[in-house]
């Protein structure tokens, strides 16, 4: 239902009075270092800016991306530049670093949110975060262009309104039903998202930041994941098939052996096209029907 309801608000977005189709003319250049800001930033921009994201690719392991000459093309020619920080696109803050021109304003999400090194990156998954990162974004939009100040910020107050308006009814339903139900997860990706959902990761926290950060996982944490997969300790696992490696793979076939639901949640939005909303949503309701397919609150 909420993937419906998402469609509906996308499609609403783009016919939206006056803010007109999201049809992007040249003039304004955007460039996202991933696409999880860059579908904000394209919504945000609508038809005055072109919005580039250099991660888009699903299949993408984005922590461990290297940079391409075009990249760099990319970031020197772009008017608003968007990076995530925090230690997860080093290659982007080193491309900004060596060019900096007159006139780029550029958002780095870790700064922007006041986190220090270290912090969990995936920020997108704080429904709070992605208010404020909009905002951010908004405001550098309007001060490359101000002379569309009224149009960028209509567009903001339309993708809050509209097209997260199902994403944070879902996010309302499952902290109602659901909150201080414990789940496991296969990294730090689904921290943000947990908490504002009210639900508890029991999976090891050394185990999750040990895939994130591409370091090895103890014996100890590996067993303890694996009890309690086997005792059932966990209603749903949550697995990033972008950063698995064996013994997250193993974790995931224990957990469909034992008849716990694997929900999927992604670093890129999937499928590549797919609105910032859209995707948020489509996971949540997944996430939802896990749950409820546990029969038990």
């Amino acid at each position: 239902m909420f993937a419906l309801v998402a469609c509906t608000a996308v499609l609403a977005l783009a016919g939206c009075g006056s803010i007109g189709s999201p049809a992007r003319a040249p003039g304004l250049q955007v460039v996202a270092a991933e696409r999880a800001w860059g579908s904000i930033a394209t919504t945000l921009g609508g038809r005055y800016a072109t919005v580039t994201s250099i991660i888009s690719n699903p299949a993408v392991d984005p922590h461990s991306y290297e940079a391409e000459a075009s990249d760099a093309r990319a970031f020197a020619q772009a008017r608003v530049a968007i990076v995530n920080g925090l230690g997860y696109d080093a290659w982007a803050t080193q491309l900004l670093a060596a060019d900096t021109p007159g006139g780029r304003t550029t958002i780095n999400v870790g700064t922007t949110l006041g986190l220090a090194t270290g912090a969990n990156p995936h920020r997108w998954y704080s429904p709070q975060d992605v208010i404020r990162v909009s905002a951010a974004i908004t405001s550098a939009l309007v001060r490359a262009a101000p002379q569309h100040r009224r149009y960028f910020t209509q567009r903001e107050r339309v993708f809050v309104d509209s097209e997260l308006g199902p994403y944070f009814a879902a996010i309302r339903l499952i902290r109602t039903r659901w909150a201080g139900t414990e789940i496991g997860a296969s990294e730090t990706i689904a921290l943000p998202m947990a908490t504002a959902l009210g639900l508890r990761v029991a999976t090891p926290g050394r185990l999750m930041r040990a895939v994130s950060d591409g370091a090895e996982i103890s014996s100890a944490d590996l067993a303890t994941a694996q009890n309690q997969i086997a005792h059932h300790q966990i209603r749903v696992w949550i697995l990033n098939p972008q950063n698995s490696i064996p013994a997250i793979s193993q974790l995931t076939d224990d957990a469909r052996a034992a008849g716990i639901p694997v929900v999927v949640m992604t670093e890129t939005p999937s499928p590549a096209s797919a609105t910032f909303g859209a995707w948020q949503s489509g996971q949540l309701a997944s996430l939802e029907r896990a749950l409820t397919a546990t029969g038990r609150q």
